[in-house]
């Protein structure tokens, strides 16, 4: 019996880490050598090209702000996917868009909703809508390296601000920067097409249903342009992603009624 006692006793010991207290969930996976790490090989060979999310778009309206986007991914010359989705939830008064590399983007986005609710859950307490835009920006900033690898990620966040009452967009470049913008905002490769026409289309104090009519005639008029946008398809019910967050939370538009708002606005264009 004593034998067997020692044998227990001066076996192999399991690590023991301490409880942390990181708001960070990042942070805390630092702390255990298990932070995600984006590298490159810098071997010989041809890299392969992997899909890119295109365009994005949002546009603030009197409730709040509307997000939308196409559901084209490309990789160079070749349609990848034709149902991504690019317009997330990122908690329950924030929507996050993504434009550049898909897959990296797609990770880029599951860990920040893990921050948000890490964060949360250790403060009791949602991050402000600025903080939430900043912690982003240092998450873009973090993939540097891969963006001059050609391997960029840039996204499109937009949120409810509890504390002034208001909707409330911001944009990224590849190196980290954030800017807020006032009242509309698009990234991705059909970016300065949908923006023409946003800026053309905005008024301030806009209803919903006009809000969303114009959010899917910007996407429509993107892909009109520019071959890696995908437009709506109504034989194959392929319909934008779109997302309103307003003082309620964030609600998801269903296809049943995207799909009078395309047929609308298919009739309208010239």
């Amino acid at each position: 019996m004593s034998r067997r006692r020692d044998e227990l006793t001066t076996g192999p010991v399991l690590p023991l880490h301490p409880p942390s207290l990181h708001a960070s969930f990042a942070a805390v996976l630092d702390d255990r050598g298990l932070a995600p790490r984006w590298t490159v090989s810098g071997g010989e060979g041809v890299f392969p090209e992997p899909p890119h999310a295109t365009t994005v778009l949002a546009l603030r309206y009197g409730d709040g702000v509307v997000m939308a986007g196409d559901r084209r991914s490309t990789a160079g010359n070749v349609i990848a996917h034709k149902r991504i989705q690019k317009v997330f939830a990122a908690d329950e008064f924030s929507a996050v868009a993504i434009a550049g590399t898909a897959g990296m983007a797609l990770e880029l986005i599951r860990l920040f909703q893990t921050e948000l609710e890490h964060y949360e859950k250790i403060e009791g307490t949602r991050l402000s809508l600025e903080g939430k835009a900043n912690y982003l920006a240092r998450m873009v900033r973090n993939h540097l390296p891969l963006a001059f690898q050609g391997l960029a990620v840039v996204p499109l966040f937009c949120g409810f601000d509890e504390e002034v009452g208001i909707g409330k967009l911001f944009t990224f470049d590849v190196v980290g920067g954030r800017y807020e913008e006032q009242d509309y905002a698009t990234t991705g490769s059909g970016g300065a097409e949908a923006k023409s026409f946003l800026k053309a289309s905005f008024r301030p104090g806009l209803g919903v249903d006009d809000a969303l009519r114009i959010a899917v005639e910007g996407l429509v008029a993107a892909a009109e342009e520019d071959a890696a946008t995908g437009g709506p398809d109504l034989k194959r019910g392929i319909y934008p992603n779109v997302v309103t967050v307003t003082a309620s939370g964030l609600k998801e538009i269903g296809d049943d009624r995207l799909e009078g708002i395309v047929v609308e606005v298919l009739a309208g264009r010239p």
